[in-house]
């Protein structure tokens, strides 16, 4: 089984509970199509713009057993809002540079 944390963008809060995150990792599909069973530990938000608290976070749920990260496709892909992130390639990289590759990073989730 595989532990993940989810991050999402805390601007799509009121529109999106998330539902469909939960249901393709549960379901493996979508990114989680190659991983087997997963187990979400977390499912937080970046912390709102620029972004930077996503990086505290996602140490938190590494620390709390998550063995990859999720960013969820509000960030990447814009989903529901119709545009991505604009800071999501530097949370991506700060991320990156924090945890280091210890552990995997998943771009999207559906």
């Amino acid at each position: 089984m595989t532990r993940i944390g989810i991050i999402r963008c805390q601007q799509t809060e009121d529109l999106c509970a998330g539902t469909t995150d939960f249901k393709v990792a549960q379901e493996g599909k979508a990114a989680f199509a190659d991983m087997g069973q997963i187990e979400i530990v977390g499912f937080v938000s970046c912390g709102g713009c620029p972004g930077k608290r996503a990086v505290t976070r996602a140490k938190n749920m590494v620390d709390r057993g998550a063995q990859a990260i999720a960013f969820a496709s509000c960030i990447a892909k814009g989903t529901p809002l119709g545009f991505p992130c604009p800071h999501w390639q530097l949370i991506k990289s700060a991320v990156e540079s924090k945890l280091g590759h210890e552990i995997k990073l998943i771009e999207y989730t559906h």
